[in-house]
Order: C-alpha cells, then sequence, then structure tokens
C-alpha cells in the first residue's frame, strides 16, 4: 500500500441529500415528507405535550395549592463532632472559618449547629441557628454562641 492510494472504503462517504429542489434530484414533488397534512408542511409541528386535540394531561390534572419550594431556606447542617479536632480552644467558627476548614460548601448560606457528638474546647459560635442540644454542650465547654436572632433555635432538630 502506497501513500498516493489511500481512499475511503466503498460506501463510507454517501452524497448529500438534496431535498426540495425538482424532479431530477430524486426527492421532488414532496421531497421525502409524504403526501398532504401537518408533517409536510414548513413548521408543521405540534408542541410538547400535544395529545392530537385530546385534552393534554397537564390540563387534566388539577392545579391547587401552595408550593413553597421558592422561599424555602436551605441549611448547610454541620455537628459538634466534627468541630472539635478541626478547632482549637478561643477560635471564631463562622462561615468563613467553616469554609476554610471544608466543612462547608458556601460561607454565605445558611448555617445550623446540631449536638450530635460532643465538644470539649471553648469556642465562639457565629453561625444562624444552634440546637438546643448544640447550644447546651457548647455553653457546658465554656464556649458561646451568638445568632442573629438572639435566640437558641426554632425547632428541636
Amino acid at each position: 500500500m502506497a501513500d498516493f492510494n489511500l481512499h475511503a472504503p466503498d460506501g463510507a462517504t454517501k452524497k448529500r441529500r438534496r431535498v426540495g429542489r425538482g424532479q431530477s434530484s430524486g426527492l421532488g414533488t414532496t421531497a421525502g415528507k409524504g403526501n398532504k397534512g401537518q408533517q409536510s408542511r414548513s413548521g408543521g409541528k405540534t408542541y410538547p405535550g400535544f395529545e392530537g386535540g385530546q385534552m393534554p394531561l397537564y390540563r387534566r390534572l388539577p392545579h391547587r395549592g401552595f408550593t413553597n419550594t421558592s422561599f424555602k431556606k436551605h441549611w448547610q447542617i454541620v455537628n459538634l463532632e466534627q468541630l472539635d479536632d478541626k478547632f482549637s480552644a478561643g477560635e471564631i467558627v463562622d462561615g468563613a472559618s467553616l469554609l476554610a476548614k471544608r466543612l462547608v460548601k458556601k460561607s454565605e448560606a445558611l448555617i445550623k449547629i446540631l449536638g450530635d457528638g460532643s465538644i470539649t474546647k471553648a469556642l465562639t459560635f457565629q453561625v444562624d441557628k444552634v440546637s438546643a442540644a448544640a447550644r447546651a454542650k457548647i455553653e457546658k465547654a465554656g464556649g458561646k454562641v451568638e445568632t442573629p436572632s438572639g435566640d437558641a433555635t426554632v425547632d428541636g432538630a
């Protein structure tokens, strides 16, 4: 085999089909779209969910009530057991320090401290929410909690 003898195998390259270009193109008159009807027309498409004129499913089902998804608060959860070995005594635990130690993904998102595990060091917490169990363990270890609202927690979790 020589360099000048290279070519694609038979059937590897095909001529592009030029539809609607007259009778001699092999796809004249209907251009391969069949006869009449919506699909043969230019722009002849239906919308997603179209059921051939039948009342579509999304219109048959009732859309009632209220959903809270767009207003829902997304909390980043951190447990006390994760904090004890990452922080030294006297440090401030806030969004930036938790992000630096890779305990949360975003520093500006809402952060909640939960009481799973124990803590032995006195730390100052400046987070959005702290559970009642976590607050008790933090204060027992000599630390303090500063939340924006000033309350311990809204829920017990």
